[in-house]
């Protein structure tokens, strides 16, 4: 794998040019002469709008399909890692003669004669000792002082809670530049609009077909649907300035408008993975249209702008210090009510306001008003909330894990051992190996899912990359937009690689698909990872509710009749879901299954979608189950 001071050589069924379904074009033309190119003339967006059949023959000589071997290999730049392109140069290998990060190393040198290489540090390198052990969570302090009136007596000390809070080593400066503003109330306004926009749009529904012969064609029809969903926005927006528009076909004159709303539904998205389920992913694929070179130049402008991050805004207007201010945390925090009397809560509240006003206060300023700082806050207590939600049925399932079970002891009647070709199982692995092969697995989702911000942007960032064109390939699952992502893959071999650190040891593949049939692009691999909660709460919100259902009398004698106690049931539940929810099933062949990463989370769905099958279904219908897909 090791490039050579060139990029990755495209694997020979890549280069097949019959393969190819669609691609977005590039130019200038390929494959004509100078003086063809110099004769023809691109067409106007006004022919290309009037008449669709003549703009897409003028357009021929400026596209055509590229393939993979017409891609130029950048070549890597010096001190940069040959493997990523992106990450500093650790290591040099004396046997393959390159310099690797030493996340890259560790991945290209894991098995086989590779795994024998010798290495040795680069000049100005400070070698290091990767830990082995998860360190030791410090314990939270005394709370801060409150007066009754809600005033802050005394300032908090830096309170941490395990799942909102974010990782030992981190901190909110670093958490900052993922956290999108929180919307206004125009601005959701604002964005209804776009949601109704995209909802009667058939975008993908006419581009990402087969029934175009060539390119040109192709884009014609893109240009044509993209000046119809501006120009509807325009329209519903301000009537006179969208009848304007219509006749003098000046679409770079709103091109801050367009930014801005298109922006309001990506950065709605980010903070509520939920929402919009049925319109981000066309919103996202007429933005990646209209980076293609060709389209941008005819539309004069371009549709993307930055999401706006409370670390952007901070930095703007010079309020860096707030990010590290002591009372942060606790103005950020999320209040729980679990285990704690109604006058806990409301003391909880008083302080967490207290703290809000104390920094809107102390950092306010003519510029930046106060409501600007409380709206920053508001938007950190978000991405609090949704690590909760995300992160705690990951912790909660590895707690039950290691209650329940463990490596060293093998209880009769409750091994987690599976063998290849039984109950669907793909993946032999005796007890103490499914153990933790469990384990790791759950420990990289709750990490996929701290990250799930950080990731979002960086996956935005390769899609709506203009030098990162994609393909229209068949990949057995429909016709997909195949693309690469390499700062999204760099980013989760980095949460790979810190969770092999951790945990010490691994066990399975550590390949992770991106940019293949598997995962065609980062769009895909964002949606799969936002699926962990929706597998997990209703399967923990049933192991919660086991006890409650038996305080009923009746429930009880069901219980004990049918699964011997409570305990026993909540045992065959997690040895079912531990055992079948991570066998290597799901996949289409045998050649996609397995233990890779993508492969993990597959397993987990075909788990799910057997679950009515099982006879302990009764029981999550009893605790209130409606689905994979409900609220909890």
């Amino acid at each position: 794998r090791s490039r050579r001071n060139t990029k990755r050589a495209a694997p020979k069924h890549r280069m097949e040019r019959e393969e190819d379904l669609g691609t977005t074009p590039v130019s200038p033309a390929v494959g004509t002469s100078p003086e063809a190119g110099a004769a023809a003339q691109k067409p106007t967006l006004d022919q290309v709008l009037d008449d669709a059949e003549a703009a897409s023959h003028k357009l021929m000589p400026f596209c055509h399909e590229q393939r993979d071997d017409e891609l130029g290999a950048e070549p890597a730049k010096p001190g940069m890692c040959i493997e990523c392109g992106d990450m500093q140069a650790e290591v040099f290998c004396e046997q393959c003669g390159d310099d690797f990060c030493r996340l890259c190393w560790t991945s290209t040198h894991r098995k086989g004669t590779r795994a024998q290489h010798k290495t040795r540090l680069l000049a100005g390198v400070v070698a290091h000792t990767p830990a082995t052990a998860t360190p030791a969570r410090p314990a939270a302090e005394a709370e801060p002082e409150v007066a009754d009136d809600g005033s802050l007596i005394s300032p908090p000390p830096m309170v941490r809670s395990p799942a909102a809070m974010a990782p030992e080593g981190s901190n909110f400066v670093e958490r900052a530049k993922w956290i999108p503003i929180r919307l206004s109330l125009q601005e959701r306004k604002e964005l209804r609009l776009v949601e109704a926009a995209l909802n009667v749009s058939e975008y993908t529904d006419k581009i990402d077909v087969l029934s175009y012969h060539n390119p040109a064609k192709r884009m014609v029809v893109q240009l044509r649907e993209v000046c119809a969903v501006l120009s509807g926005l325009v329209v519903a927006s301000d009537y006179a300035a969208g009848q304007k528009l219509l006749k003098d076909r000046n679409f770079h004159e709103f091109d801050f408008f367009f930014k801005h709303m298109f922006e309001l539904g990506r950065r709605h998205k980010i903070m509520n993975p939920e929402k919009m389920r049925a319109t981000y992913g066309k919103l996202i694929y007429l933005l990646q249209d209209s980076q293609i070179p060709e389209v941008e130049e005819m539309l004069q402008f371009s549709m993307v702008k930055p999401i706006v991050t409370v670390y952007a805004l901070f930095e703007h207007y010079g309020l860096g210090s707030l990010l590290v201010d002591p009372v942060l945390p606790l103005a950020t925090m999320e209040i729980m009510e679990q285990g704690k009397s109604r006058y806990q809560v409301q003391r909880d509240i008083k302080q967490k306001e207290a703290a809000i006003e104390a920094l809107a206060r102390k950092y306010g300023t003519d510029k930046f008003p106060p409501d600007s700082v409380r709206t920053c806050l508001y938007s950190i207590g978000d991405n609090n909330a949704f690590l909760r939600g995300a992160c705690d049925p990951c912790e909660k399932m590895l707690g039950y894990l290691r209650r329940y079970f463990s490596p060293d002891r093998e209880e009769p009647g409750f091994s987690l051992s599976i063998s290849f070709g039984q109950e669907g199982a793909r993946l032999t692995h005796d007890h103490s190996r499914q153990y933790h092969y469990v384990e790791q697995s759950m420990y990289l989702w709750r990490e996929v899912t701290h990250d799930m911000f950080r990731l979002w942007c960086l996956a935005e960032t390769d899609l709506l990359d203009s030098r990162n064109p994609y393909r229209l390939r068949d990949t057995g699952q429909g016709l997909n937009r195949m693309q690469g992502a390499p700062r999204t893959e760099q980013a989760m071999h980095q949460i790979l690689h810190r969770a092999m650190t951790e945990l010490g040891s691994w066990v399975g593949s550590s390949v992770v698909h991106m940019g293949d049939t598997n995962v065609p692009n980062a769009l895909m691999f964002i949606d799969k990872y936002t699926q962990v909660p929706r597998i997990l709460n209703p399967v923990v919100h049933c192991l919660e509710c086991l006890d409650k259902l038996a305080e009923s009398p009746a429930m009880r004698r069901y219980i004990e009749s049918a699964f011997v106690s409570v305990d026993h049931l909540r045992k065959m539940i997690l040895q079912d879901f531990f055992r079948h929810g991570f066998d290597g099933s799901g996949a289409d062949n045998f050649f996609s299954a397995g233990s890779c990463i993508d492969g993990r989370l597959t397993s987990a769905w075909e788990w799910c979608n057997s679950l009515e099958k099982k006879p302990y279904f009764p029981v999550f219908l009893l605790t209130g189950f409606i689905g994979f897909d409900g609220q909890f």
